[in-house]
Parts: structure tokens; C-alpha cells; sequence
């Protein structure tokens, strides 16, 4: 039937029914997306029982990471299945985080402390920080982890199992993401909502455009070979997001990326506050979805997928569905109920919240302003601070 014929059978159809047709389609897309991708985010495997235990680096740049560093120590240590140094690099930190990894490493000799270079212009602190490490490294396998990552006992083995398994040149795991604040609470499930809904990880691993990569800084696992044939993180020096950037810095060198689940072998806690997950989004945004050319068609996916099917559907609500066709009042229940999906495919796989996920639509508006907001910062000129630095995106 025509949209005439349409017309002329249900009268003049309000503007919102019509409206439920690209909201159906816009919230289908990361559902559909979301239940395939879940067959493709695999966990990592258990090495073999008899499998000698691999020389491991773990690298951890740490600034100002008093609170969280004595916990990294611990699970790392904690280690089996691997024979394992431990390097940390203190970047210039005022809270102690020095001393601490200092006396950790004089009652345990696979701990060391380098102490950070002077940060040199036109580097981003983290990855200079990494750059150093892995220049400090004594095994070929390098394991980047950030200072708030927890990981259980058989969690480096599994991770370098993964990287052997799938012939990754780089392989990056997913934390579970512990939160305690308002902010994360609401905003850091989205990490795999926009994961899981809008990258095609079987398309990503056939596919080797730099623009199909993804990964997560908290975890990296990675060859020394395949790191000097990157550029590392000097590929990426000015960069604020390695999670995204030292993917597509391998992927312009000619090497494989990949990616799996790592939320049964590692934890984090990102922030503490909602005023730090507000500065480490906004910090982040300008080198994913809020780049210039990615904002408006991410504003519409996210907007249109999860916040218009609901708007629609309390319009109609409020309106007893006036003039609504019946055509229209389906597609408004359906695209309603279709944003929650991934969600709550999130929850049972994931662990996530049954309340951040109620809260959907709230998140995915509030995610959005964020990412205005930077880049409104960004065309402005004006910087942010982290760790008592001033960083300005490129």
C-alpha cells in the first residue's frame, strides 16, 4: 500500500506515527546487531594443561594511582600459569604511588619501578608512559594494564591464550566495569551497548580497514615484534584514547587486531566520582564519537535508536493515540521495546545493572551531551585537565 493509499484510508496521520517507522528500524539495528555480536565476543580460552607457562611483561603506567595500585600488585602477583615481571612506571605521581611500588618490589623481584621521563612535547602522558615501558620490557609478550584493573589468578594466561588462539597481532579485553557513582552507574554500561550495537566484530575480524578496529586501553596483549612493527605507542603520541587509536595504528601497519570478553578474568573501577566520568568521557570524545565526522551520524543512531521510539510512544500515550493507524501504534511499542533489547541482553551476559538499564534512554541523552559538549570545547579551543594535566585534544 502506497503512504496515498494510506492516507486516504486513515485520514491525516499524525506527524509522530509516521516518525515510529525510522525510530523501528534505527532501534532494530543495534538489537539485531547486539544478539549476533554476543556469539562473537567470546571469552577468552584456558591454555592447555600442559602448556609451558609463557614469559609475560605487564606494563602499568601509573600517575597518581596511590588508591588503586596495592590491589593491581596483589592480583597480579597472584598469578599462575605464567612466569611474569612486573614493571610500573611512575609518571611524575604526588601521592605516594612511588613508594608504594617501591616496597613491593623490595620484598618481591619480579616487581620493578622506572621512574617516568619528563613528558616531552606533543606526547599524551599515558602513552609516553607505555612507550617507556615497553622499551623497559624483558619478555616478548607485552600486557598492558592499566592501574585500576583487577584480574584473577588465571586471567594473563587466558589473555595470552587468546592472543595465540585467534593470531591477533594485538589483542584487547573488555573489563567488567565496576561503578559506585551516579555517573558511571549510568553511563559505563554503554560501553558495550555501543560495542555490541554498532560494530560488526565477524566483519571487523575479516575486514582490516583501520576504521573497523576497536579495543579497550584498560588491556592490551600484544608481541614485541608486532609493537616495533606498529610504531607503538609512538604511532600514537598525541593521542588521548589508545583504545581506539593503537587498534587502527597495527591495522595501518599491515598487522591484525582483535578483541574478546574479558569480564570474567578482569575487573575495573575507572572513577570515583561523576565529576571524573564526566572529565574521562569528555577527554576521550573527540577522537571517537564525538570527531567532527562522526558526531552527527552517531547523534542519529543513538538518539534515533533509543531515545525517539520512547519519546514517540508517550506522545502517543499521552494522546490516547489519536489518528493514530493501528500500523502505527505497532510500530511504536515495538521500536520501544526494541531499544531496551540490547540492554538487556547487557544485563544477563554482562552482570549489568537491571536499573542502569531501565534508565536507557537517560543514559544514552546524557552520553550524547557529552559528547556535544567536547566537541564544542574542542572547536573553541579549550582544554581539559587529568591528573593534574592539562590535556588538549588533537
Amino acid at each position: 500500500m502506497t503512504p496515498a493509499e494510506i492516507l486516504a484510508r486513515d485520514g491525516a496521520v499524525p506527524m509522530a506515527a509516521w516518525a515510529t517507522l525510522p525510530a523501528l528500524l534505527l532501534a532494530a539495528l543495534p538489537a539485531a546487531m547486539t544478539r549476533a555480536n554476543l556469539r562473537s565476543f567470546r571469552r577468552a580460552p584456558h591454555p592447555p594443561a600442559d602448556a609451558r607457562p609463557p614469559r609475560v611483561s605487564v606494563l602499568v603506567p601509573a600517575r597518581d594511582e596511590a588508591a588503586a595500585i596495592g590491589g593491581l600488585l596483589d592480583s597480579v602477583l597472584a598469578s599462575t600459569g605464567v612466569d611474569l615481571e612486573l614493571v610500573v612506571l611512575d609518571d611524575d605521581s604526588r601521592d605516594g604511588t612511588a613508594d608504594l611500588v617501591a616496597a613491593r618490589a623490595a620484598s618481591d623481584g619480579r616487581v620493578r619501578i622506572l621512574r617516568g621521563a619528563p613528558l616531552p612535547p606533543g606526547w599524551c602522558g599515558k602513552q609516553h608512559a607505555c612507550w617507556q615501558l615497553a622499551a623497559a620490557a624483558r619478555h616478548d609478550i607485552l600486557l598492558f594494564l592499566d592501574a585500576d584493573v583487577r584480574v584473577t589468578p588465571d586471567g594473563l594466561a587466558r589473555t595470552v591464550a587468546f592472543l595465540e588462539e585467534s593470531g591477533a597481532d594485538l589483542g584487547s579485553g573488555f573489563p567488567r566495569q565496576e561503578t559506585g557513582c551516579l555517573l558511571d552507574w549510568l553511563l559505563l554500561p554503554l560501553i558495550h551497548f555501543i560495542l555490541l550495537g554498532y560494530l560488526p566484530i565477524g566483519l571487523s575480524r575479516r575486514d582490516p580497514r583501520p576504521g573497523l578496529a576497536a579495543g579497550c586501553g584498560q588491556l592490551f596483549v600484544t608481541r614485541q615484534e608486532a609493537y616495533r612493527r606498529a610504531g607503538g605507542h609512538e604511532a600514537i603520541r598525541a593521542s588521548l584514547h589508545d583504545g581506539v587509536m593503537l587498534p587502527r595504528a597495527y591495522r595501518r601497519g599491515g598487522l591484525r587486531t582483535d578483541l574478546f570478553d574479558a569480564g570474567d578474568l578482569a575487573r575495573c573501577r575507572m572513577y570515583a566520582t561523576s565529576v571524573e566520568v564526566l572529565r574521562g568521557l569528555g577527554k576521550n570524545a573527540t577522537e571517537g564519537i564525538a570527531a567532527p565526522r562522526s558526531i552527527l551520524p552517531f547523534t542519529l543512531l543513538l538518539g534515533g535508536g533509543a531515545i525517539l521510539p520512547v519519546a514517540l510512544l508517550a506522545i502517543g500515550l499521552s494522546t490516547g493515540f489519536e489518528r493514530w493507524p493501528t500500523w502505527g501504534v505497532g510500530a511504536a511499542v515495538a521500536a520501544a521495546l526494541l531499544a531496551w533489547v540490547p540492554r538487556w541482553l547487557g544485563v544477563a551476559r554482562f552482570g549489568q545493572s537491571p536499573s542502569s538499564a531501565l534508565a536507557h534512554p537517560v543514559a544514552v541523552a546524557t552520553f550524547l551531551g557529552i559528547q556535544w559538549w567536547a566537541l564544542a570545547r574542542r572547536q573553541l579551543g579549550g582544554s581539559t585537565s587529568w591528573r593534574g594535566r592539562t590535556l588538549r585534544p588533537q
